[in-house]
């Protein structure tokens, strides 16, 4: 028997297996590495040890952790929440708790999915919920994708689903927050407390986190006579920020990473309808434009983006800026050229083969810009040559590969009928401040991680080479001790006792986690000349302990300077001269 659902939880679940539906892993030995999640790099620098269950990015973001933590940072939540997501994957009941020390989290989550669920019946058993459903059925939605994106209904009245979640104890304030009910402003609106329901009279589309937990909804108007908006979404919650997700990608993420390219559309049918049709890799940025955390979240899956997106490449819209910030981030990108007035929907709903052929006859990205730009001028005259440049030139700035790039430079130069040189003479004029602001909207809302200092990686680094072999421990300059942090001292100075002593059961919990992944560090070590690495980083430890002491009695005496304290200036430059030479004689 296990002592705690965290226990069972680790013993059920295989942390290769959790962290690989998020990113894309890759065997090397025993462990298996990718490019971390948490920071941008190229190289792989993020372990995973399946023998120690546990994770660590040997790269600049230096993050490490169990199962929970990967979870959580991952996706943002706190550990009551990474602990309900982890436990629906290992198919665990958790017990119920006391609603009064449920997290505000965890009774949002809650409230989405009742309202989902809720909707679901009224379009099952209602009469015009029935209705609704025929009409999806004509759209050639059948009833197992109904089922698979659990769609449903919101009756047409003004406390429907209000009044349900507050019967099942949900304060109308919480179904507020969960972007359910709207607090009206006129004290004489027909509803009770002054609250009613968002949804009314539509069909509903749920949307889903990477753990496939309902979020938010959008709403498609049906059968409704009046002027209001034909779609409605959940406003931005605790729970969902549209800028955050992509429609469909907790469905859509391992056939993404087996296919190695994902296919973009702009509404929820489109998604579903592409994978009715057995294209399975379609996600959806719900009528937003791609966002620079999207595109952080897709790098984990794959490079490669096939876009599906109804695009006016000659101008400035928010859809050309998504493409341009993916084009600037690395993306390799496609388009699929679609018929004039269909969607991807459409062409899928009218024969599932026309859309699979669409999407395998896609265009470079550079290919699109010059087959619309060059339909759109005349490039046998000065002024179209000019507006053709002037168009394609900004793009072909973008490109990160300057192989890539020269070769779009060469063709553009051919296709107008200049000389090259004169081509990239306009192209060094390009201001680069665009290019500077599109590159600061890349790094805006990416999850933020916890930097080590300099000085506590050498420490770490240390540890990890006396892990390695216990024995290090006394190629350890006694000298260098009084630079070290009090926690780094007190661990040395148990090994010099007891090479085992965090192994032993009476051992902090957090101690034994913290050297377990030091242990793993050391484990991926190759190479290493030990004793010299081990007095490498602690001549730095020192060096760094005494330029901070050089600069505290700096300060000093610049004060004492102010101050006229003749004495006191003496004392500390004889101080600071001791320093000096000690620096210099290490």
């Amino acid at each position: 028997m296990f002592n705690s659902p965290i226990e069972e939880i680790k013993n059920r679940l295989d942390i290769v297996e959790v962290i690989g539906d998020y990113i894309k892993l890759q065997k090397a030995g025993a462990n298996y590495r990718a490019p971390c999640p948490f920071h941008s790099e190229k190289n792989p620098s993020f372990f995973v040890s399946p023998s120690r269950q546990i994770w660590h990015c040997f790269g600049s973001c230096s993050e490490g952790g169990d199962i929970f933590k990967f979870i959580m940072k991952i996706e943002g939540v706190e550990f009551r929440d990474a602990l309900r997501i982890l436990a629906k994957k290992a198919g665990i009941e958790l017990k119920k708790q006391d609603p009064k020390i449920r997290t505000e989290r965890e009774r949002l989550y809650e409230i989405c999915e009742i309202a989902c669920r809720f909707f679901e019946t009224q379009l099952q058993e209602s009469k015009i919920g029935q209705e609704a459903g025929k009409y999806l059925l004509e759209r050639r939605i059948n009833k197992e994708s109904m089922k698979k994106w659990r769609l449903g209904y919101a009756p047409d009245v003004w406390q429907g689903l209000s009044d349900f979640l507050a019967a099942k104890g949900y304060k109308k304030q919480e179904i507020e927050k969960a972007g359910l009910a709207i607090k009206s402003a006129n004290s004489e609106q027909r509803t009770a407390n002054n609250y009613y329901d968002r949804f009314r009279g539509r069909i509903m589309f749920p949307i889903f986190d990477l753990s496939s937990q309902v979020v938010g909804f959008t709403g498609r108007i049906f059968n409704k006579k009046e002027e209001i908006a034909k779609y409605l979404n959940t406003p931005n919650t605790l729970l969902y920020d549209k800028s955050r997700i992509l429609y469909g990608l907790d469905k859509a993420k391992l056939a993404i990473r087996k296919k190695d390219r994902c296919i973009l559309t702009e509404g929820q049918t489109d998604v579903i309808m592409s994978h009715q049709a057995g294209i399975e890799n379609a996600v959806a940025t719900s009528g937003t434009a791609l966002t620079a955390y999207q595109l952080f979240i897709l790098k984990r899956y794959t490079e490669n983006l096939i876009t599906a997106f109804d695009m006016d490449m000659a101008g400035d819209s928010a859809t050309k800026k998504g493409i341009d910030l993916a084009q600037m981030k690395g993306f390799n990108i496609r388009i699929i050229v679609m018929p004039k007035d269909l969607d991807p929907a459409d062409v899928a709903a009218k024969n599932p083969e026309d859309w699979k052929n669409l999407t395998k006859k896609s265009k470079s990205i550079l290919e699109f810009y010059f087959d619309t730009t060059f339909a759109c001028f005349d490039f046998r005259t000065p002024e179209g040559k000019k507006e053709i440049a002037r168009i394609l030139l900004p793009i072909i700035k973008r490109i990160p590969n300057r192989i890539e790039q020269s070769h779009w430079l060469q063709q553009l130069a051919k296709k107008i009928e200049v000389k090259e040189e004169d081509v990239e003479i306009e192209l060094k004029k390009l201001s680069s401040a665009s290019s500077q602001v599109r590159e600061k909207e890349i790094q805006e809302k990416i999850p933020e991680t916890s930097h080590k200092t300099r000085r506590e990686r050498l420490e770490q680094r240390i540890l990890s080479l006396v892990l390695k072999s216990p024995k290090n421990v006394f190629l350890l300059d006694k000298e260098y001790l009084p630079f070290f942090s009090a926690q780094t001292r007190e661990i040395l100075k148990n090994f010099e006792k007891d090479p085992r002593f965090f192994e032993k059961q009476d051992a902090p919990e957090d101690l034994k986690d913290f050297l377990n992944e030091l242990c793993f560090q050391a484990e991926i070590e190759e190479g290493t000349d030990l004793k010299k690495e081990i007095q490498t980083c602690c001549l730095e430890i020192k060096t760094m302990q005494i330029k901070n002491k050089l600069e505290g009695i700096s300060q000093k005496i610049k004060k004492a300077e102010k101050e006229n304290n003749k004495e006191e200036v003496g004392s500390l430059t004889q101080e600071f001269n001791a320093l000096c030479f000690k620096l210099n004689h290490k």
